[in-house]
């Protein structure tokens, strides 16, 4: 059984454009839901943060794209492989707002100064390789390289959505892991991720397949023993598995994994094409048996003794 703390109504599975203006969203829309259940047996937590399919028609009305292409940046569908953890004993935080909106798997503050019409105070991180490329707290270009805006934006906009869905954001994620460790001594957060089947297609010139990539901070981020025993259970499976290439873990899963106090951190990238037509943005019948595999990992790793692990 699953508890919903929901501090809105629960998120669509397609797109939805939201009536009113980016401020009266930030303000009446939930951030996120929290799946838990009854009794948390595991000390495992999940996180989607880019599941999230709430469009504000603001927002949709100051982009140059479609929603459509809007959507290329969201890992669509990514709540839903993973929604039988709560089954599992482990809570799920999904977030509501999509991704090309705001990305809380960022610093709070990595902003594109080229993005602004005003200057951006010093404190901002402008210089981050995320930044660089387009891809920061508030992105300026989607995941096919097109770019957002039709406009410059005010920094006032990026407090507005750094302070009513980022902070609300990683203070249920904090609570989460607190909760986790108090209970357990020790916890285990999986970010859960998607990403675009051209990324892993090719190494030193040769076609190649990558169903999932595990990333732990080149191993900062958690002990081996976990990064491990994923593979293994993956590969098994058949999933072709990368670790670190090209996704080493985000800022999510390297602020919260710190298995020198017994906190890890693992992300998961699952290529898109296995389970959704990347151009219609419509699930394949395979998502299911994702689902029942992405379960039967969980219960793999709620079975290491994170207690155990030396830090």
């Amino acid at each position: 059984m699953i508890n919903r703390l929901v501090t809105g109504q629960p998120p669509p599975r397609n797109l939805a454009v939201m009536e009113g203006s980016s401020e009266q969203i930030l303000a009446a829309a939930s951030p996120f839901e929290v799946l838990s259940p009854i009794d948390q047996t595991i000390p495992l937590v999940f996180s989607s943060p880019h599941s999230g399919a709430d469009y504000s028609a603001e927002f949709i009305a100051s982009s140059r794209l479609d929603p459509l292409a809007l959507r290329r940046s969201e890992d669509s569908f990514v709540d839903e492989i993973f929604a039988a953890v709560t089954d599992l004993g482990a809570p799920l935080l999904r977030a509501h707002f999509p991704r090309a909106f705001l990305d809380p798997n960022r610093e709070p503050y990595e902003l594109d100064p080229q993005m602004f019409e005003d200057e951006l105070p010093r404190f901002v991180n402008s210089r981050s390789p995320r930044v660089q490329v387009g891809l920061g707290t508030i992105a300026r270009i989607v995941a096919s390289g097109e770019d957002i805006y039709s406009r410059k934006l005010r920094f006032e906009e990026a407090t507005a959505r750094i302070d009513g869905l980022y902070r609300p954001y990683h203070d249920a994620l904090e609570g989460l892991i607190e909760a986790t460790r108090r209970r357990f001594g020790c916890y285990l957060l999986i970010d859960c991720h998607s990403m675009p089947s051209i990324q892993g297609q090719r190494e030193r010139g040769r076609k190649m397949r990558t169903d999932i990539v595990l990333g732990d901070c080149h191993g900062t981020a958690c002990d081996p023993v976990v990064t491990e025993t994923a593979q293994k259970i993956l590969s098994d499976k058949g999933y072709v598995v990368a670790r670190n290439a090209p996704y080493a873990g985000g800022f999510t899963t390297a602020h919260y994994g710190k298995p020198y106090r017994g906190g890890h951190g693992l992300q998961i990238e699952i290529n898109r094409s296995l389970y959704m037509d990347e151009r219609t943005m419509g699930r394949k019948p395979y998502l299911r048996q994702l689902a029942a595999d992405m379960a039967d990992l969980t219960k793999a790793l709620a079975g290491i003794d994170l207690a155990q692990l030396s830090p």
